[in-house]
C-alpha cells in the first residue's frame, strides 16, 4: 500500500455538483474528485436555466461553458391545468437564455476545468474505507487493484441520490413521493418544426410528458409517474412512442419532427429528497446527494451548481477558521427547500382535470 496521500477536502463523486465544488476550491485547497466511473455517461438531466449564468461567472468559467456551443433553452410550452398552452420564454428574463445541454459533454467540462486548477482526480475508484480522526478523516480509495490511503481534513458527499456517505454517517434519507422518469432519445428528421430552443411538458392522467430538443439534432422524450404505476408504461421504444404519439401536443410534435429512437427506454429516480443531515462534523452533502428534485421544477443541474457553491464556501470557511462548522450552509439549504416544496404546491395545485387518478390525488394530499 502506498503511503497516505493528505488533501484538505476529497469529494466523493466527480459528477456535475461534486466536479463545480472541486473546481471552486482548488486554486486555494487540495482537492481529490474521487468517481466510480472513469467518464461520464449518458443521463437525462440536460436544462440548465439562465440563472445558473450568475454561478458559471463566479466560478470564472462562463465565458469557456458557452463556448462549447450547446444550444439555447429559450423557454418552456405548457399544456396543464385546463390543457391551454402557455409559454414562458426567457426574452425577457434578466439573465438571458438558458441551455439545452449535451449532459455528459457538460459533466466532462466541469471534471476538465476543476484538473486544470489543480484539482485530482481517480476515476473509476470507490471508497471502501472511512474513519473519523481527531484532525479529519482516513480513507481507503480502491482503484483496479490497488488501495490507496487518503487523509483529509474535510470530507464531501457529491454521490447523488444514493448518497452513500451521508448514509454511511448515519443521515437518512426522506422521500417526498416515489416519482421515476421513464425516458428515451432519438433523432429527428425536421428539429425545426419542433419548437426549436423550448421544452415541452404536457400533463396525463396518470402522470405527465416532457420532451426537449438535445445537440445533434436529437430529442429526449420522457414520462414521469410514480413507481406503483409504472406498469402501465411501455417499456419497449416502440410501444412507448406510440403511446407519446396519442398525446394531443407532445404527439403532433413527435409526428412532425419524424422521430426515430436510438435507444431502449431508461427508467431513473426522480422523485422529492433529502437528507435528515446535511452536513455534520466534517463533512457535507451537495447536489441530489442533500436535496434531490422532481424534474417538473427544471432545477436539478441549477441546484448541482448551487449547493457545490454555496458548499465550496463553506468548506473554505471552515479550512480558513472563519466558521468552523456547516451550520450557516444547513441552514441554506432548509430555505432551498422551503421554497422549493411551495413551488412544487403550486404547480400540482394547478392540473385538476383527473381528481380521482392517484397520481395527481397524492399531490393534491401533499
Amino acid at each position: 500500500m502506498r503511503p497516505t496521500r493528505e488533501f484538505d477536502i476529497t469529494i466523493i463523486g466527480a459528477g456535475p455538483a461534486g466536479a463545480a465544488l472541486a473546481l471552486t476550491l482548488a486554486p486555494r485547497h487540495r482537492v481529490m474528485m474521487v468517481d466510480r466511473v472513469a467518464e461520464p455517461g449518458r443521463r437525462i438531466g440536460e436544462s440548465l436555466i439562465p440563472a445558473a449564468r450568475r454561478l458559471l461567472r463566479d466560478m470564472r468559467i462562463l465565458d469557456a461553458h458557452e463556448a462549447c456551443g450547446h444550444p439555447a433553452y429559450l423557454g418552456n410550452h405548457s399544456h396543464w391545468g385546463e390543457g391551454r398552452a402557455q409559454t414562458t420564454d426567457f426574452l425577457r428574463d434578466p439573465d438571458g437564455s438558458g441551455w439545452h445541454l449535451n449532459r455528459a459533454a457538460f459533466e466532462r467540462f466541469l471534471r476538465s476545468a476543476a484538473a486544470h486548477r489543480g484539482a485530482g482526480i481517480m476515476a473509476p475508484a470507490r471508497m471502501v474505507e472511512l474513519d473519523r480522526s481527531s484532525v479529519g478523516w482516513d480513507l481507503s480509495i480502491r482503484s483496479k487493484d490497488e488501495e490507496i490511503r487518503f487523509h483529509s481534513r474535510l470530507l464531501v458527499d457529491a454521490t447523488g441520490r444514493a448518497a452513500t456517505v451521508a448514509k454511511r454517517l448515519g443521515a437518512g434519507r426522506e422521500n417526498i413521493d416515489r416519482l421515476a422518469s421513464h425516458w428515451l432519445a432519438g433523432h429527428v428528421d425536421h428539429p425545426d418544426r419542433g419548437h426549436p430552443g423550448f421544452s415541452i411538458v404536457e400533463s396525463a392522467a396518470d402522470g405527465w410528458w416532457y420532451s426537449a430538443p438535445l445537440a445533434s439534432g436529437e430529442r429526449v422524450l420522457a414520462f414521469h409517474t410514480d413507481a406503483d404505476i409504472v406498469a402501465s408504461i411501455p417499456r419497449d421504444a416502440a410501444g412507448f412512442l406510440d403511446r407519446a404519439r396519442r398525446l394531443r401536443n407532445i404527439g403532433r410534435i413527435l409526428g412532425e419532427a419524424g422521430f426515430s429512437p436510438t435507444r431502449r427506454v431508461s427508467t431513473t429516480a426522480a422523485n422529492s429528497a433529502r437528507l435528515s443531515r446535511v452536513a455534520g462534523d466534517g463533512w457535507l452533502a451537495i447536489g441530489d446527494a442533500a436535496l434531490s428534485f422532481d424534474p417538473i421544477a427544471s432545477r436539478g443541474l441549477f441546484n448541482a451548481l448551487y449547493t457545490a457553491w454555496s458548499g465550496a464556501m463553506a468548506c473554505h470557511d471552515a479550512l480558513t477558521g472563519r466558521q468552523p462548522d456547516f451550520q450557516a450552509y444547513a441552514e441554506d439549504l432548509e430555505t432551498v427547500w422551503a421554497v422549493y416544496l411551495r413551488h412544487l404546491s403550486v404547480v400540482y395545485g394547478a392540473e385538476t382535470r383527473w381528481p380521482g387518478e392517484p397520481f395527481w390525488g397524492r399531490r393534491r394530499l401533499a
